[in-house]
């Protein structure tokens, strides 16, 4: 098969003046590439992200819009067997024209489209043209035609249209429905045949392998006699090749884990089809992992478990939900998404979660997530609403799926298809007011025809109706107990981070809490007079409803009152790093019960406000640095007594509190692991008033418990605990907590200050300073550890990347000075 590239320099134009005043004209446009994107590049617009200028962006999505090119046909190409025009992807409403007639249109952002152009195509210059019909226009239309709910954030109507949700708007996203051609686009020169799928399947027996490949032809004029061949090749060089039976067997396996339980071997598929002169005709090439991967539900004396098993081993489930990395697509690239899921790593990540309201990501996306071991639970593209079914979305959402599982299904990575996000619950409970018929079309996609398709393509992934569930069929969908679970109730629910402690969910799929970015991605959408939370650019960039006012309402509940803006948005990242440590740290405690905690959310989509770690720019918030610590493979930590979970208002009578802590040890590896447990009760100035150790051994895969520790005859406001965790004489993991809320705590100043010297920091404090925050002017400091505890000592982190220059250092003692 021949393959002609067609992506490059084209011409786009808006059909009819819009608000930027363009006339109707073409201008240099590129593809892979989107409307904003072009405009953008040739200054034909504003930033949309910059204070309100999405309102104005917004409007010109109204119109429609055209994009062509000329491209060359050979005559030996007009002279193939098949002559394809192929798009892996179109956003969203096109309609193809090839010499000024009409190949077919488009509905589906998340499909393939293929159109036959063998009857049409020249020799020499051929026009190609896609039109591009307003997605704003077809969502209202289509609303008066029949109703459907969804998320409030987003513009009503966007379940009638297969976009990416978010582009009309989420409660962390912008409204921003953007149009494009937004993938590849090329010509298919076909000889007699190609592949039209091939599956590969795994039998893991006796230490070895046995690949058992599924494969069809698609035929193009006369059947002929075509030979398939299949080669394998190990990541050492070795090549394997098929049997007699067609089967290809892996002696000595070299197998795939997740992050933190091994390697990442990965094994090079080849498949050539020939015909009878030997030609090659097509080729069908794919890196794969050995491994088994499922999730376990089996029943136990808490409920039913749900949990990831690799290679027979449960898996603790540390990760993050991933949303679309940008609106305006085309800045999604291979270094910016391969930047992002090495941070993932570099935090200690072994899972992922593709959120159901964005699209489904590049191959590339895959690719990283095989190579860095992120196993990657994968959301079919519906969110947060109800849908009507008739026979014309049903055809088109069962190609979406076939096209989108045809596509993933090799990977390595992928751990598990889910029906949706949230949309078990919200149908059930009747959030978005759907329709009876509604409610009945729902078990229809998403009991039964998802999961049939999975049946004939993919049997061997584990499928899931939705997230959050039980299991299905509307049945227990809250059960705490079974299955995965989303829990708010600590931010929209204002719970304090306690409440986690009440839960031990089987697997949490979402939980999060809001910050600010930092200051230098603020100021990279506003101006500085709108640098106060409550302004109207502020809250532009703040989706979530009132939820500024959450982050003031927590503060009270926890630290002082912050003396600047600046100190706000560095005491929301602390109070976002706290919530997140509460459930995680108390999840893995309670390993074997629970097994999975995903944070919502891991990235934006633009800059904002919200649940991320990681903000639109890569600058990592307090919260990521902290995932860090408490996704370590081997991590410590500390269950305590106190105010905050006693005495929550001191203006309470007065009466005697539990000051305890029950320190734990966590080992999510495959060894059992034996060390030191050293702790160390302080006063303000860091200085030891008691202090213990204990040798201790933890087995593989679980946590360790040590007897509780009480300090209730120790005064809380004034009285701390460091804890650590040695195994052959290192620091593995350690921490500190107080007995008291932070705004409460008799703080003394430790004087910080900070040396460089080359590509290292050193850190002094002369006494304790919780959550010091180590940054620089340009905001680009990435370091090997930060908003860390220093107890009167000196710290030595490493400079990762970013200006060594003009260094800034605080902790929570610099809050409300």
């Amino acid at each position: 098969m021949k393959t002609i590239n067609l992506n490059g320099s084209w011409s786009m134009k808006i059909n009819g003046e819009n608000v930027y005043g363009i006339a109707d004209e073409f201008m240099p446009a590129k593809v892979p590439g989107s409307v904003y994107e072009a405009l953008l590049q040739l200054g034909k617009m504003p930033d949309p992200y910059y204070r309100d200028n999405e309102l104005d962006a917004l409007k010109l999505m109204e119109q429609d819009f055209t994009y062509q090119t000329v491209f060359n046909l050979e005559q030996e190409a007009l002279e193939s067997d098949g002559l394809l025009l192929h798009f892996d992807g179109i956003d969203t409403l096109g309609a193809v024209y090839l010499n000024g007639t009409l190949l077919g249109k488009t509905d589906n952002m998340h499909r393939i489209w293929e159109f036959d152009i063998k009857e049409l195509a020249k020799a020499g210059e051929n026009d190609l043209r896609v039109v591009l019909s307003s997605p704003t226009k077809y969502i209202r239309e289509e609303q008066q035609k029949c109703y459907t709910g969804g998320s409030h954030e987003c513009m009503e109507g966007f379940p009638h249209l297969r976009k990416a949700h978010c582009m009309f708007g989420w409660d962390w996203g912008p409204r921003l429905p953007d149009a494009g051609i937004f993938r590849d686009v090329k010509i298919l020169g076909i000889k007699e045949c190609r592949f039209e799928e091939v599956y590969v399947r795994q039998q893991h027996e006796n230490g070895s392998v046995l690949l058992d490949i599924d494969w069809s032809l698609e035929l193009f004029g006369e059947e002929t006699l075509s030979e398939v061949v299949f080669q394998v090749t190990a990541p050492d060089g070795k090549a394997y090749n098929q049997t007699e039976e067609g089967t290809v067997l892996i002696t000595e396996p070299m197998l795939w884990w997740p992050n933190g339980y091994g390697e990442q071997p990965l094994y090079t598929v080849r498949g050539e089809v020939k015909n009878e002169k030997g030609e090659i005709l097509d080729v069908w090439e794919r890196r794969i992992g050995l491994r088994t991967l499922t999730v376990k539900r089996e029943k136990d004396q808490w409920g039913e478990s749900f949990c990831h098993v690799v290679n027979g081993v449960p898996v603790f489930a540390m990760g993050a939900d991933y949303i679309p990395e940008d609106n305006i697509l085309g800045r999604v690239t291979k270094e910016r998404t391969k930047a992002l899921l090495s941070d993932c790593v570099a935090a200690n990540h072994n899972a992922i979660r593709i959120w159901g309201g964005g699209y489904y990501p590049d191959d590339f996306f895959f690719d990283f997530c095989d190579e860095l071991g992120l196993m990657v639970w994968v959301d079919f593209m519906y969110a947060c609403a109800s849908y009507e079914l008739n026979d014309e979305f049903e055809a088109n959402i069962r190609q979406e799926t076939i096209d989108n599982v045809i596509r993933i299904r090799h990977h390595a990575s992928l751990a598990l298809w889910c029906g949706n996000n949230e949309m078990e619950t919200q149908v059930q409970d009747k959030a978005w007011k759907p329709s009876p018929k509604q409610v009945m079309d729902y078990i229809k996609i998403y009991e039964y025809i998802i999961p049939n398709i999975l049946k004939e393509y993919d049997p061997v992934t584990f499928y899931w109706p939705s997230s959050p569930s039980s299991g299905g069929n509307y049945e227990d969908s809250w059960n705490p107990d079974k299955g995965d679970t989303h829990y708010w109730d600590v931010w929209h629910g204002n719970k304090p981070f306690s409440e986690y402690r009440k839960f031990h969910f089987r697997y949490a799929s979402e939980f999060g809490f809001q910050s600010f970015p930092c200051l230098k991605t603020i100021e990279s959408f506003t101006e500085k007079k709108d640098r106060n939370i409550f302004s109207r650019v502020m809250e532009m960039h703040q989706r979530n409803t009132a939820a500024n006012g959450k982050i003031l309402n927590y503060i009270s509940d926890n630290y002082l009152y912050p003396k600047d803006f600046d100190h706000l948005i560095y005491t929301s990242q602390l109070l976002q790093a706290d919530a997140i440590r509460y459930g995680v740290e108390h999840w893995r405690r309670h390993r074997g019960r629970c097994m999975g905690a995903i944070v919502w959310q891991l990235n934006d989509i633009w800059p904002v406000a919200s649940w991320a770690s990681i903000d639109y720019y890569g600058r990592w918030k307090a919260l990521h640095y902290s995932e860090k610590r408490f996704f370590a493979p081997v991590m410590i930590s500390c269950e305590e007594e106190g105010e905050m979970t006693q005495r929550p208002h001191c203006i309470e009578e007065p009466h005697a509190i539990e000051k305890t802590a029950r320190l734990n040890v966590a080992n999510e590896t495959r060894k059992d692991i034996t060390g030191t447990v050293r702790w160390a009760l302080r006063n303000p100035r860091a200085e030891v008033i008691l202090k213990g150790e204990e040798e201790v051994k933890v087995p593989a895969l679980t946590s360790l418990w040590l007897d509780k520790l009480d300090f209730s005859s120790y005064n809380e406001l004034n009285s701390y605990l460091t804890f650590e965790f040695l195994a052959n004489g290192e620091v593995v993991s350690k921490g500190s907590c107080l007995f008291t809320a932070p705004k409460h705590f008799e703080f003394e100043d430790p004087e910080l200050s900070c040396r460089v010297e080359g590509d290292k920091l050193y850190i002094n404090s002369k006494a304790y300073a919780k959550s010091v925050e180590i940054s620089n002017e340009e905001g680009d400091l990435k370091l090997s550890d930060n908003y860390f505890d220093v107890n009167g000592e000196e710290v030595c982190v490493d400079v990762l990347s970013g200006t060594k220059e003009k260094i800034r250092i605080r902790s929570v003692y610099d809050i409300g000075e």
